[in-house]
């Protein structure tokens, strides 16, 4: 009996056996593909994190576009259809760059933070004097240590000499990769401007690739898939700011309330640190017990005190309900990613395994949901 195979077949079949070739050199020569895998990455990085920038830039143009120009658009209106987006995206961006400088504050914090260091000079030069004074045990024990002078000295000049080399090396190494990231940046942030003011067209043609090469049930399942995930993440962001706005807002008002020193600039530092998921306000409170520390010690600690309140409300409470609500991921999902993600990848992975998460969960919630009416379960 003759079997017959269908080209379709023979095709599936060859790209099989391709791919296990190509998977079996890969393996083979794992240390040359992780090579070009790198020089790959570092080709493509300023575009990707030009990806990244268009996509928080677009939440506060979308909803500028909406409120400022879309009644002018239905009118008809030229100017508004023309002038419109690049407006909001000149907004979007004057509005990040506003909300992530503080200049004046900062500026005259650090003016009074350097005045307090000034006056504490001279009580640490008063205890040095009393410490290193001729009759004080560490005195005492220093003289009666075997020192040799030449020895010292000669350890001192080696130690100096590996330093300078050491110290210009990493000068060097320094400031290339402040050009190479000023670079990359300037390089994503035009990229990211051009996303922006022609998002539309780019999406247009790549579906059009997509259905070319693809057929159009996967293709609609992909375009599902990131619809979904924009929706997600967009709404990630929106409720991280939100977040973070609120627990700056509550360290202001408790702080104002009991006459803290630097109560706006420590919200201000709180909401910025905040947009870390669940763990990100423990740094600004750090900073903000250092700042206070050099006014007032006793008034630090209670500010440790109030802090660990206000966190656990904000970690226990809040947090959980606004960024989980807006991702429509349950609390305890919340928490659960949060954690696995800083395992994983640190802070990166705080940031996206929130969204992440509820993407996986609410393709793998309509699946669950499209299997119980395929067999016609109804649970309970």
């Amino acid at each position: 009996m003759e079997i017959k195979i269908s080209k379709d077949t023979m095709k599936k079949a060859a790209c099989l056996i391709g791919f296990a070739v190509l998977l079996y050199v890969g393996v083979r020569n794992m240390d040359v593909v992780l090579q070009y895998l790198g020089l790959l990455w570092s080709l493509l990085f300023p575009f990707i994190l030009g990806c990244a920038i268009a996509f928080v830039l677009n939440v506060p143009m979308k909803f500028m576009e909406k409120h400022l120009f879309e009644k002018a658009r239905r009118k008809g209106n030229k100017a508004a259809i023309k002038l419109g987006r690049p407006i909001s995206l000149l907004l979007s961006i004057l509005f990040v760059v506003v909300a992530l400088v503080v200049i004046p504050e900062l500026g005259a914090t650090f003016v009074s933070v350097a005045k307090q260091i000034e006056k504490s000079i001279p009580m640490l030069q008063d205890w040095l004097d009393h410490t290193l004074r001729q009759d004080s045990p560490i005195v005492v024990w220093a003289n009666s240590i075997d020192f040799q002078p030449e020895k010292v000295l000669d350890s001192l000049i080696d130690v100096l000499q590996n330093g300078v080399n050491n110290i210009l090396t990493s000068a060097i190494t320094v400031t290339t990769g402040i050009v190479s990231t000023a670079v990359n940046v300037g390089i994503g942030f035009i990229f990211a401007c051009y996303i922006l003011l022609q998002k539309e067209h780019l999406m247009l043609q790549m579906k059009k690739a997509l259905y070319a090469l693809f057929s159009q049930k996967t293709v609609n399942y992909v375009l599902h898939v990131c619809t979904l995930a924009n929706r997600i993440f967009a709404s990630f962001i929106a409720g991280q700011c939100i977040e973070a706005v609120i627990l700056g807002s509550m360290f202001f008002v408790v702080m104002t309330v009991f006459k803290f020193p630097y109560a706006m600039l420590v919200g201000v530092l709180i909401s910025f640190t905040a947009l870390i998921p669940v763990f990100g306000g423990f740094i600004g409170c750090w900073v903000g017990f250092f700042l206070i520390f050099m006014v007032n010690p006793l008034q630090a600690l209670v500010f440790l005190g109030i802090f660990l309140i206000l966190q656990q409300i904000e970690g226990n409470l809040i947090y959980p309900h606004v960024v989980g609500n807006s991702v429509g991921l349950p609390s305890i999902w919340v928490l659960m990613a949060v954690t696995i993600g800083g395992s994983l990848m640190g802070i990166v992975g705080m940031l996206i395994f929130i969204p992440l998460t509820s993407v996986a969960y609410a393709l793998f919630r309509e699946w669950v949901y499209k299997r119980l009416r395929k067999k016609r379960i109804q649970v309970i």
